[in-house]
């Protein structure tokens, strides 16, 4: 393999690497600051960000359901950043991963930077971008799932070579090859 192909091979990897370190540090970030979960008294707070979006954004109506349990919401986000951040990250349930960031990306644009403009100074919308070409190649290298595909692989055809060997033969000629190797 010539240095273009694996060039392209491998060309995704950047990408996946800086979005999975990226979720990972946002998740763990909002989890450890104690400012985050604290109700609407504190103006850095889930509740009160979520408060101060919510008639400026198109979806200000699905946020009265998050205000209802705003620590549970704020909890849902910064687990999910952070299983996305080590789904990317390891490759592991890849397209899955990355379809999780563009819906957590796609609701951060719809909420905190919907009201940016002009739009493309909203960091949200490209963080949504990056996640579609993960979507669309998923993970295959360097990655968990490509090395569970491998496996499923030699594992396959492991059993083809077991099931092909004893199906050309007789129970009995089979019994006797066994013995006499």
């Amino acid at each position: 393999m010539d240095l273009s192909e694996k060039a392209t091979r491998y060309a995704l990897l950047p990408l996946r690497l800086f979005l999975g370190v990226t979720f990972i540090y946002a998740g763990l970030d909002k989890l450890t600051d104690s400012h985050y979960l604290a109700g609407l008294s504190d103006p850095t707070s889930f509740a009160s960000m979520t408060t101060g979006v919510k008639a400026g954004s198109p979806i200000g109506p699905l946020l009265d359901l998050a205000l209802k349990a705003p620590t549970g919401f704020a909890l849902a986000i910064a687990i999910g950043e952070l299983a996305v951040g080590l789904g990317a990250l390891f490759g592991l349930l890849g397209r899955i991963a990355a379809f999780g960031g563009v819906l957590l990306n796609l609701s951060f644009w719809l909420t905190v930077s919907w009201q940016v403009h002009p739009y493309y100074l909203g960091n949200d919308l490209i963080y949504l971008m990056a996640w579609v070409p993960l979507v669309l190649a998923g993970t295959p290298y360097l990655s968990l799932d490509g090395w569970l595909a491998s496996r499923r692989k030699q594992t396959s055809a492991g059993g083809q070579r077991l099931r092909s060997d004893s199906s050309s033969n007789s129970p009995i000629e089979s019994r006797s090859a066994e013995r006499s190797s």
